[in-house]
């Protein structure tokens, strides 16, 4: 029996959750506490529900919050971020609720910390942006998009889970077409 409560209590432990970062263009002391990382949606209640007078301020739209590489934008953001861009931008479409955009996060995020140097990888929440989902025609998650000079690179829409090689690939053939063309 004494095994079994030793063992068990390993199984109560709390995972490691990704370092987030959290960054705002605000002057708002506490513009740090607007919703956190997508990879922690239990902080990012807590913190919600204890601040219910920061949800609709204009500091929480100025955030942007950055998971293992990833940076979360919102349609404000998007113009600046990835439309204005000087690099190629891979373009992550997902919700909270979407299984498949959970499966491949940590691919995604791995690509972002890879090819740091050569691209950037956002995040956008599909229930917090309608206007860029009826924009883009997302209509499976998780969506990727690459953007190159503003513009989307044609063929390079790609819908539902994917493995990590075959994302690895997908990325490479982008990159590779982008340095040709």
């Amino acid at each position: 029996m004494d095994t079994l409560l030793s063992h068990s209590a390993l199984f109560l432990r709390p995972p490691l959750l990704p370092v987030c970062t959290v960054t705002s263009t605000s002057s708002s002391p506490t513009a740090w506490l607007a919703p956190s990382c997508s990879k922690n949606p239990f902080l990012a209640s807590r913190i919600q529900s204890r601040t219910p007078w920061l949800r609709n301020s204009s500091a929480a739209r100025k955030l942007s919050i950055t998971c293992g590489g990833i940076t979360e934008i919102n349609e404000t953001q998007f113009p600046d971020i990835v439309l204005k861009s000087d690099r190629p931008v891979l373009v992550e479409f997902v919700a909270t609720w979407c299984g498949p955009c959970r499966l491949i996060s940590p691919a995604i995020e791995s690509i972002a910390q890879e090819y740091g140097d050569r691209l950037t990888v956002v995040k956008i929440d599909h229930d917090a942006n309608p206007r860029l989902i009826e924009e883009y025609k997302v209509y499976g998650l998780p969506t990727l998009i690459f953007f190159k000079n503003g513009q989307e690179v044609p063929e390079s829409r790609r819908e539902g889970a994917i493995t990590k090689v075959k994302l690895k690939d997908y990325v490479d053939a982008l990159l590779e077409s982008l340095s040709v063309a």
